[in-house]
C-alpha cells in the first residue's frame, strides 16, 4: 500500500488552523486559499467522514448477517453428510459424493514411540 500524502490527523490540524485564522484576520488570503474555501473543504471532508462511518456500520451489519447465514448453511451441510453416512454407511461412494472421506481411505492411527 502506498504511503499516504497527508497526516492521519489532517482534519484536526485543519480545524485548528481555521480557528487560529479566524482569530488572526478573517480577510487574510493566501493566493486562492481563503478562510471560506478552507472552511468549505473542512465541512466537505467531515461529511465524507460521517458517510464513511455510516457505510462501515452497514458493512459490519452485513458481515454479521453473512456469518449467521454461513453458520446455518454449515449446520445443514453437516446434517446432510451425517444423514448420508447413516443411510449408506461411512465407506460408501454416496458419502464420498457429498464430501465425506470414506472409512477405507482414512489413514490408520500411528503409534507413538515411548520415551
Amino acid at each position: 500500500m502506498p504511503k499516504k500524502l497527508y497526516p492521519t490527523d489532517v482534519l484536526e490540524q485543519a480545524q485548528s488552523v481555521l480557528a487560529a485564522w479566524n482569530q488572526i484576520d478573517d480577510d487574510l488570503t493566501y493566493g486562492t486559499v481563503t478562510n471560506a474555501t478552507l472552511s468549505a473543504v473542512i465541512t466537505r471532508s467531515s461529511g465524507l467522514l460521517s458517510q464513511m462511518d455510516m457505510l462501515e456500520a452497514q458493512l459490519t451489519d452485513l458481515r454479521n448477517q453473512r456469518d449467521a447465514v454461513y453458520q446455518e448453511l454449515w449446520d445443514k451441510v453437516k446434517r446432510v453428510r451425517n444423514g448420508v453416512k447413516a443411510n449408506y454407511g461411512d465407506d460408501s461412494s454416496q458419502y464420498e459424493m457429498v464430501g465425506g472421506t470414506r472409512l477405507s481411505e482414512r489413514k490408520s492411527p500411528t503409534r507413538k514411540a515411548k520415551a
